[in-house]
């Protein structure tokens, strides 16, 4: 499978930064879209979006140089080749929260209300980068036949794109990406039922790709280790540990309102 989309002269234009710039703007239009619809300070989360899409990128590469600086070690300009992959998500996650949370400490926004406004995007996101990985021929799992991958009804040129290193491997890119759609359809229809309870939209992306991460990731054969753990499952776990605990706290803060609106059994 090759990675370049088209080539003009000396300009290359790789699979894998096209499909990060669709992501981007798509995701742009949407969170734009959003904060108009509900009347948030469009203009300050406008002014985000270039900062953090930025901080995004550094700190998915940085993410992934830090696990695997063996590869770069020899070569420490190629840290800066991105577009040759080799971009963590994870990496990108943290990084962007840490400067969502600058930014609205900076401009007196609220934090957990911004993160529901780009919890769609991302998750979008997410779906549309892992294609970015199959051309670049990452992203897969471990070790399987001709036979197995045809019996998944997948269009060939997924099959052959998967045909890695002498032996067919698992599209856990796929599966991941599938997820991340799923997720996206709930998604939309929680943000429509649950728009002015902040921090609905959030703890569902935080459970429900923790979740889907945690078990895709152990099918995969290129991850990411810490001693014998996967780096990944290990985030994962803690992404559904925070998120539960959100929900929580939404639905006791609305138990909290209920009585206080209506007295101990909550009736006006």
């Amino acid at each position: 499978m090759s990675r370049v989309l088209f080539q003009i002269g000396p300009v290359t234009i790789y699979w894998y930064s096209f499909l990060i710039l669709i992501a981007v703007i798509i995701g742009y239009q949407i969170v734009v879209s959003y904060s108009k619809k509900i009347s948030y300070k469009t203009n300050e989360i406008m002014d985000m979006v270039l900062y953090l899409v930025i901080f995004s990128i550094i700190g998915a590469r940085a993410y992934y140089v830090i696990f695997n600086f063996s590869l770069y070690q020899d070569d420490l300009l190629s840290i800066f080749m991105i577009w040759k992959g080799g971009l963590a998500i994870y990496g990108g996650i943290i990084a962007a929260i840490l400067y969502i949370l600058y930014y609205c400490k900076k401009k007196g926004l609220d934090f957990i209300r911004v993160l529901d406004i780009y919890s769609l995007s991302l998750l979008l996101g997410q779906a549309i980068g892992r294609w970015g990985n199959f051309f670049n021929g990452e992203a897969y799992g471990g070790k399987t036949t001709l036979e197995a991958l045809q019996s998944l009804h997948l269009p060939r040129f997924i099959i052959d794109g998967m045909y890695i290193d002498g032996f067919y491997r698992q599209p856990t890119f796929l599966y991941e990406s599938i997820w991340c759609l799923i997720g996206v359809f709930f998604l939309i229809r929680i943000r429509k039922r649950y728009t002015n309870q902040v921090g609905r939209q959030v703890s569902f992306y935080l459970i429900w790709y923790g979740i889907g991460r945690f078990f895709i990731e152990g099918l995969r054969s290129d991850s990411l280790y810490l001693g014998i753990f996967r780096v990944s499952q290990l985030v994962s776990v803690v992404m559904v540990v925070i998120g539960f605990a959100l929900l929580f706290r939404i639905k006791h803060q609305g138990k909290v309102k209920n009585t206080i609106i209506g007295g101990e059994d909550g009736r006006i």
